[in-house]
Order: structure tokens, then sequence, then C-alpha cells
């Protein structure tokens, strides 16, 4: 793989929020799992209170600048916005999205990069529900939760996909639509109009109504080691109202 990569170089963009326990450790093992690969890791934090940003600038101190670029913002705009923001900010001609809180583990990043590799797929995303993958850290409600979102979009939407809801993906930057360069990434997300714990569901609905090839990488979920989640009733009722649009507007 590592060969094979020559040549290219990924931008794997991290939105935080209050991540200064775990930015630290999601840096260091991204630069172990890819000890070869020519990539940058941009960082876009929303003004976090507790510090996050003077951990980044250490990073930065350690690693390079080239290598760490923080790119804050003041105050939460958004997940879709945040990846907006880093992708202005990206060289690389392939693009990574990934959790802070170590959720997503970087041990599977050189399975995406072979995958890729392997299909010219212009999307892969990791996935929870195949073979291979799964969870570890959720009590039985949050899986039961999690697996009848997906079977309801699975019903209803038919995305092609077996994990909807998940946001660790990797995405070919440049594509031509109508003889001009756009990225991938940038072209699914200026269709969609859900915030929330909604938005990756509609990303990767839109990526498949708009005829893009995805393929999946089997992975493990951890639930985030340090801080809070983010999930809550009102993210589950959102869902529930974004899968109603979807089913009406794709």
């Amino acid at each position: 793989m590592e060969a094979k990569a020559e040549g290219n170089k990924y931008s794997i963009i991290v939105p935080t929020f209050n991540e200064r326990l775990n930015i630290a450790l999601i840096v260091y093992l991204i630069f172990k799992h890819l000890p070869n690969v020519n990539f940058e890791i941009i960082v876009v934090d929303d003004g976090s209170p507790d510090g996050t940003q003077e951990i980044v600038k250490q990073l930065q101190e350690v690693y390079g600048e080239d290598r760490i670029l923080l790119r804050p913002r003041p105050k939460k705009l958004g997940l879709g916005t945040a990846y907006v923001h880093g992708l202005k900010h990206a060289t690389g001609n392939f693009v990574v999205i990934m959790d802070a809180d170590l959720s997503h583990h970087p041990k599977y990043l050189p399975s995406f990069i072979k995958k890729q590799m392997e299909t010219s797929a212009s999307i892969v995303s990791g996935t929870r529900y195949v073979k291979g993958g799964g969870v570890h850290g959720w009590n039985l409600m949050r899986k039961l939760t999690s697996r009848g979102a997906n079977v309801l979009a699975q019903t209803f939407l038919w995305p092609g996909v077996s994990d909807l809801t998940g946001s660790f993906r990797y995405y070919t930057t440049t594509i031509i639509i109508s003889f001009t360069k756009k990225s991938v990434l940038e072209d699914v997300i200026n269709s969609c109009v859900s915030k929330g714990y909604v938005f990756h569901m509609e990303m990767i609905v839109r990526a498949s109504r708009k005829g893009y090839h995805i393929e999946e990488v089997p992975i493990t979920f951890v639930d985030r080691v340090y801080g809070s989640s983010k999930l809550g009733g009102s993210e589950i009722v959102e869902y529930l109202k974004g899968l109603l649009y979807l089913l009406v507007t794709t």
C-alpha cells in the first residue's frame, strides 16, 4: 500500500470542540499508522473553552506546522461548515474526515487507502455493520438505537451502504463536473441541508443518489474515552425528521 500511495497526499480533517484530552493521542496514532504516507492533519476547532487549541499549538511544535494545521473558528457552526472550512486549507488529493474523540481509530486509515486504490471509489466509508465491524463500549440501548436507525434508513432510503450514521469517511478530492474541478466532499456537502446527528446520513444518501462509487471498510467503533457523548434524545428526534425529509426529497 505504501509504495502505491507514493505521489498522493492525504488531508485529514478533524473537527474539534472540547477535545483537549483526546487530540494529542489521535494525532500520535495517525502518525503511528501512516509512517510512510504524505499527509496533513487539519484541526478545525470551534472555539473550545477547554484549551484544545493550546494543545494543538504544542503539537505543531513537535510535528511541524506543515503537518498539523490549526484552522479555528470563533464558535460552533456545524459539522458541514467545519468540513468545508477545513477543505479550503487542504492540499491533498484525498480527504479523510474523522472524529477527534478516539471513536475512529487511525489504524483503519491504511485499509481506507488500499480499498480506494483497488476500486477507484469516490468515497470509502467505515462501517460497523458488516463482517469484521462492530462497536465497543456501548450499552444495549444505544446498540439497539443505532441498529434501528440504520434498519429504518435501509428500508426507506435503500442507499446501497450498510452504515449511514457513521462519520469516518475518505473522499477523492477532485472530480470533473461540467468541465469544472470540484471536490467530492464539497459537492456532497453543498447538496445537504441537515444539521447534527442526521447530517452524515444525508451526506451518504445524497452521494449515492448522485451516482458516486462508494465502498466500505469494516471498522470497530469505540465509544469516547474522555468527554461526554453528544448523542441524546433530541438528536434521535432530529434523525427521524431527517429520515422523513430524505424520503420525500431523494
